[in-house]
């Protein structure tokens, strides 16, 4: 199961620094606008420490963590919405990941040219948001069209859509995103192939030098969403070496409200309504992602589809229950070791054996 998070923003704001340092890739990072025209991919790591402990635990062989995806798509500015500055073909980049991590600048350098020739975090937010409100009204308007002839013909499935569609549009004109609108589960399934790109979660980075003090209460204090991050402080520790990387941040007085690279994924993953849950035995340990409320068979479909469809049970216990049993006969004589059927709803770091 494959998440993605679509890495956003005005020009020269941070977003190539952080793909680098979040994949080590070596990619154009050029100090001007629209260096980046094909999105960039690259796979991220979930750090996860479970994995350590219970590979030691069961003597695997090897470790195999879950991943998120990171896509780097080039800088927005003004009338994207109309094809400004490769808009169109940006927006459509943006429209194929499951979330946004939208990076605002919140540093002051001579050296780097911001694209409205001020750095004002707030404005920045304000900027993207409306070029992905804009594209939205867009996407609803033409949806509204094409559905006016069976409208007017009084088909029941066309009237049902308009009236959702008439409450995007409302809350779009509004300027607020359209996850803002209250659907029921059949509304969202009606319009879920319209990939509206302010339905995503979105996560904000504010950009920001590593010895700069920060005050959380003056800076966005009205989004919750966020993390101050030092994108080129993370991408010079992610050049060194474990050990290195420890002694240069040890030495490094970061203010107590600085985020890491870690904080920054893991809060992703965490947005996107996501829980890992292990496997573990003298092969591998290996962390699988699922959606949380998963139940059993479902969590057993990022293993395999067989085993949802030819799920019977599960044995499952806690990854803390299980070390602390110091071994698996333990675990089972104090009662630890549950067996669970098709309702069983998994829960975050359930170590889980299927049995189909």
């Amino acid at each position: 199961m494959g998440f993605s998070a679509g890495i956003v923003g005005l020009p020269n704001v941070g977003k190539s620094t952080l793909f680098k340092a979040l994949t080590r890739k070596e990619i154009d990072i050029s100090n001007y606008p629209f260096c980046t025209i094909d999105p960039n991919i690259g796979i991220v790591k979930v750090p996860d420490k479970r994995l350590e402990e219970l590979a030691e635990f069961s003597k695997s062989k090897k470790i195999i963590p879950t991943a998120i995806e990171f896509v780097d798509i080039a800088g927005l500015v003004k009338g994207a919405h109309k094809g400004e500055g490769l808009g169109n073909k940006f927006l459509s980049n943006i429209r194929e990941v499951d979330m946004i991590v939208h990076i605002v600048r919140g540093f002051e350098d001579r050296n780097i040219t911001h694209v409205s020739g001020k750095t004002d975090p707030k404005d920045d937010i304000e900027t993207i948001n409306l070029e992905l409100i804009l594209a939205d009204l867009e996407t609803i308007n033409k949806s509204l069209s094409k559905i006016q002839k069976d409208v007017k013909a009084g088909k029941k499935e066309a009237m049902e859509l308009q009236n959702i569609l008439e409450k995007y549009k409302l809350a779009l004109e509004n300027e607020k995103f359209a996850n803002s609108v209250e659907l029921d589960e059949n509304e969202k399934k009606a319009v879920k192939e319209l990939q509206l790109l302010t339905n995503k979660p979105v996560f904000y980075i504010v950009n920001v030098n590593e010895n700069q003090k920060i005050n959380v209460n003056e800076v966005l204090s009205e989004i919750n969403n966020k993390i101050f991050l030092p994108i080129k402080f993370e991408l010079d520790l992610s050049e060194l070496s474990i050990e290195e990387a420890q002694e240069f941040k040890a030495e490094t007085k970061l203010d107590e409200n600085i985020s890491s690279l870690d904080d920054l994924i893991v809060k992703c993953y965490d947005l996107l309504g996501l829980i890992t849950f292990l496997t573990t035995g003298e092969d591998e340990t290996r962390a699988w992602t699922v959606r949380k409320d998963s139940t059993a068979p479902q969590a057993g479909r990022a293993i395999h589809g067989d085993f949802e469809e030819k799920f019977i049970r599960a044995s499952i216990i806690n990854w803390q229950k299980l070390l602390d049993s110091e071994s698996w006969q333990n675990a089972t004589e104090k009662g630890l070791l549950r067996t669970e059927g098709k309702e069983y709803i998994v829960q975050d770091g359930d170590v889980i054996e299927f049995k189909i």
